[in-house]
């Protein structure tokens, strides 16, 4: 069974530099074991960031034990959908990637909501300095 986006399309895949996913297959995938909901695909900024530092979810420290090698603004990451939320209701959400962020995460976030914070960013993001 082909998994959907939040659009109702095929899941995209989110980002492979570097590998995110639930699963480290470069999807925001989700199934029983990924009790956080990793569904959101975000464009994170370095506000987002220290906001996640701050709530106590450092995404900027590397763990290589988890395969896990610290963001830096403008790296795509499948976020929690909880975690996400705040950031929203914070004022500081990072952008998202609509059509990789996996259904699923409609049951706790309005579509709405996540299409005021829709972004579409080149696979390369390094093409936008040009």
């Amino acid at each position: 069974m082909t998994e959907r986006n939040v659009l109702g399309g095929e899941l995209e895949p989110c980002g492979t530099d570097p590998v995110t996913g639930f699963y480290r297959d470069g999807c925001c995938s989700t199934g029983p074991e990924d009790l956080g909901s990793h569904t959101i695909c975000a464009v994170v900024t370095a506000e987002f960031l220290e906001h996640q530092r701050a709530i106590g979810n450092d995404l900027s420290t590397p763990h290589p034990e988890y395969r896990f090698p610290g963001l830096v603004p403008g790296d795509r990451w499948c976020v929690t959908a909880v975690n996400w939320a705040r950031a929203y209701n914070d004022g500081v959400a990072a952008p998202v990637v609509l059509a990789a962020s996996h259904e699923a995460v409609l049951q706790l976030i309005p579509l709405e909501a996540l299409k005021r914070h829709a972004v579409d960013v080149p696979a390369d993001p390094s093409s936008l300095d040009q």
